[in-house]
């Protein structure tokens, strides 16, 4: 099980996920609903409960990493977002390329929404940075990936502009939100990439 961590920039606190985050995430996804075609973002106050739940049991297990995303000017939740797919690889004895038993060798940040008064700030850009910054060199991972659904154009501008490269699409990789068959486009960020891409990110927050 992953050790929760509040990691916290100018703009944005990413604590971790909890039922006390309820109110304030159903509060976020009660304003235009027009992005969220393509994403997982419950309606009301049961829906939510039993998302954080499933998020909770799911970081229990030692898989998933949640946390609620808080404007840090305003003080409220405007959104929530995970690292999740933690994979601690089976290396040979000895190889220096072993991050740590503890420590993951891979990750995912996914699961990610903003309510839409906080779409389109710096808070999607700095909580990137921020959980970026931490899986490579805290936990000092080998990859970072990020998917979505391949139709969400949208999300897909979002994650290219991160800087993460396109490792291709993934056909009939799962349910989509809307009932569809869906098509995954993955992204990636090596180790080797990460110094480019936390100055390409620190620029974009300038």
């Amino acid at each position: 099980m992953l050790n929760p961590v509040i990691l916290q920039g100018r703009h944005v606190r990413l604590e971790p996920l909890s039922l006390d985050h309820v109110p304030g995430l159903v509060q976020a996804a009660s304003g235009s609903r027009e992005t969220f075609t393509l994403t997982t973002v419950p309606t009301d106050t049961a829906a939510m409960r039993l998302y954080v739940e499933t998020a909770l049991a799911r970081r229990d297990s030692g898989t998933v990493l949640p946390f609620a995303t808080i404007d840090h000017g305003a003080e409220r939740v405007v959104g929530s977002t995970r690292f999740l797919n933690v994979q601690f690889w089976d290396w040979p004895a000895g190889n220096p390329r072993q991050c740590g038993k503890q420590l993951p060798d891979v990750v995912e940040i996914g699961a990610t929404w903003l309510g839409s008064d906080a779409q389109r700030t710096g808070i999607n850009t700095e909580a990137k940075l921020l959980m970026l910054t931490h899986a490579f060199e805290s936990w000092l991972v080998h990859r970072v990936r990020l998917q979505t659904d391949a139709r969400n154009e949208r999300s897909r501008n979002a994650i290219e502009r991160l800087g993460a490269q396109l490792d291709g699409v993934i056909r009939g990789d799962r349910v989509a939100t809307d009932g569809a068959i869906r098509d995954s486009a993955v992204f990636s960020i090596l180790d080797s990439e990460w110094p480019a891409v936390k100055e390409h990110l620190a620029a974009l927050l300038r």
